[in-house]
């Protein structure tokens, strides 16, 4: 069953000379339960495309369809619900003169949502964080903590899908792992629909499903898991990325000792 189908989707800034085309016609289909990545250099328009799904950008032409409903530019209370955003700084991203527990409130008092306490504690539990922590400020937290604290203000409204904008790149990488392997038995235990936007392919390959690799606004290759973990992509983009993704390693030296 398909949960997100994007056709020939395009987004646009300025006007006339100053117009530029950030996502030029981009298609794509979304299984429920899988997890789609997005990958490629800064400024190709990956998160613009997520941007655009999760209705905080509007200056979209195409057709978006979310769990058989289609979408408009302006969204309803229960479409926004249905798909949350994780973003990529854990510290900017919460407010810092908030509690986790106000933090945690105010999607459910948006929302009209009842049985607040209750879910409160029932998404600390799901994101491995004592239930005091809901007392604290995000600066008495760690990086990996507040990412956690992200993760459940996200679910709190019981959305179908995620959408993770670089969500462990600002993490050191000892918590990197922890972060993929909540979001991983999250998304079994749930049954929620990912899409994950990234630069870094290891972190796609541990995660998704399938990865769309795109450049200058389109897609240049949809790839499975194991074509990233065999190594047999197509497109020569493709693989400058995954070169680049393996990090430097130097030449052996010839001089003798």
């Amino acid at each position: 069953m398909c949960m997100i189908k994007v056709e020939h989707l395009q987004v646009s800034y300025g006007a006339g000379d100053t117009l530029l085309r950030v996502v030029n016609d981009v298609s794509f289909e979304i299984a429920v339960g899988e997890t789609f990545g997005l990958v490629g250099e800064s400024g190709c328009g990956k998160s613009t495309v997520l941007g655009a799904l999760a209705g905080r950008n509007r200056q979209w032409t195409g057709a978006i369809t979310i769990n058989s409903e289609v979408i408009g530019q302006k969204r309803t209370k229960s479409q926004l619900a249905t798909q949350q955003m994780v973003f990529q700084d854990p510290f900017g991203s919460i407010h810092s003169r908030h509690t986790i527990g106000r933090t945690l409130l105010e999607p459910l008092e948006i929302h009209g949502k009842d049985r607040r306490e209750e879910r409160i504690e029932k998404v600390l539990a799901d994101v491995g964080l004592p239930q005091n922590f809901r007392y604290r400020f995000p600066h008495q937290l760690s990086g990996g903590q507040r990412q956690r604290v992200a993760i459940a203000r996200a679910l709190i409204l019981e959305p179908r899908i995620l959408l993770l904008d670089e969500p462990t790149s600002a993490l050191d990488v000892s918590i990197q792992a922890e972060i993929l392997n909540l979001l991983k038995d999250l998304r079994e235990r749930e049954k929620l629909t990912y899409i994950l936007v990234s630069h870094d392919l290891a972190v796609v390959a541990h995660l998704c499903d399938r990865v769309a690799v795109m450049q200058n606004g389109v897609f240049v290759e949809v790839a499975e898991k194991q074509q990233l973990i065999d190594g047999t992509v197509s497109h020569p983009y493709t693989r400058v990325l995954m070169d680049g993704s393996r990090g430097y390693v130097p030449k052996r030296s010839t001089v003798p000792a």
